[in-house]
């Protein structure tokens, strides 16, 4: 999956570099800017903000929002209504929207600005927990993630693979984050999927008060990535993570993007992207996941087209 990914890659540059574009700067955007995120406490939230600020600082003629959200299916839609003019997705949910696939009930018309960096599937239980498998969870309390989330979309798919129904093996919630980790620390779930960037604010919050572990997906990662393809790759989260209390853990990764309505001007797809790299050390700030956003990997966006304002930014800082 990863040699298809720098493949893919290869290909994009290739597309760039053949481009032809002026290099008179566009007009910079004006007006309201939303952004779709995610959770509060999850890595969404903390990058959008920091996203939303450097908007502010170098759009003198645009104001940013944050808008708190489900996750990526949210965002999807939101952004396809035009109830946000970007959001954060992850490339499983933008996916199934682009091909009109549940839980979409149409084809959106979304495309990407960037990958950003690669969300990590994270299940979550007490330390003292029986729970060493995704199999292990029949009969117990599972939070599967907010609605609207990827999360949820993605703990579905584990759970079926684990040959467990999320109305029928366990008793499953839809709690966000915070959300699910009170609830945990309660005793009021027996656990929680997560899917985010490393780390995540609410665990890391959740370990001061609690014990708790991540658990290993081994023994369902290989049938996943078998029944829902190359979007989906074999990883660790390794133990430094959480603390020396923690192992490194087989998991699964899924790539992050931001995605934009198709019909965004040019000019202001150029500049949003522009954003990300020119104000990335005050992105780091946001959240440390902003260390990974490279401008070689960020056009590597399968399944999602890449806006033609994005990638005329790509060619013109091409060294």
């Amino acid at each position: 999956m990863r040699v298809a990914r720098v493949l893919a890659t290869a290909v994009a540059v290739a597309l760039l570099l053949a481009g032809c574009g002026g290099s008179d700067e566009p007009p910079r955007p004006s007006g309201r800017i939303t952004l779709a995120t995610g959770n509060v406490g999850g890595v969404y939230a903390d990058y959008g903000a920091g996203y939303a600020d450097l908007i502010e600082r170098r759009l003198p003629d645009a104001s940013a929002r944050v808008l708190h959200t489900g996750g990526s299916v949210d965002n999807l839609r939101r952004v396809d209504t035009g109830q946000a003019k970007a959001g954060f997705a992850l490339a499983d949910s933008a996916a199934d929207a682009v091909a009109g696939r549940p839980p979409f009930s149409r084809q959106l018309p979304v495309v990407a600005l960037a990958a950003l960096y690669d969300n990590y599937v994270q299940l979550v239980v007490r330390a003292d927990s029986p729970v060493r498998g995704a199999k292990a969870l029949r009969g117990l309390r599972v939070s599967v993630g907010a609605e609207g989330s990827g999360t949820a979309l993605i703990a579905e798919r584990i759970l079926k693979v684990a040959g467990l129904s999320p109305d029928d093996d366990v008793t499953s919630l839809r709690l966000d984050v915070r959300q699910s980790a009170t609830a945990l620390a309660a005793g009021r779930i027996d656990a929680f999927f997560w899917s985010g960037g490393l780390p995540t604010g609410a665990i890391t919050d959740l370990r001061r008060s609690t014990t708790v572990r991540l658990v290993d997906l081994g023994d369902v990662v290989g049938e996943l990535t078998r029944s829902y393809g190359e979007l989906y790759t074999e990883t660790t989260v390794p133990a430094v993570v959480y603390g020396a209390a923690q192992s490194a853990v087989t998991t699964v990764s899924v790539p992050n993007f931001l995605v934009v309505r198709r019909d965004m001007p040019d000019s202001e797809a150029y500049w949003l992207t522009r954003l990300l790299f020119e104000g990335q050390p005050r992105l780091i700030r946001a959240h440390p996941e902003a260390r990974r956003l490279d401008r070689r990997m960020a056009i590597a966006t399968h399944p999602l087209e890449l806006h033609p304002g994005a990638a005329r930014w790509y060619r013109e800082s091409h060294p």
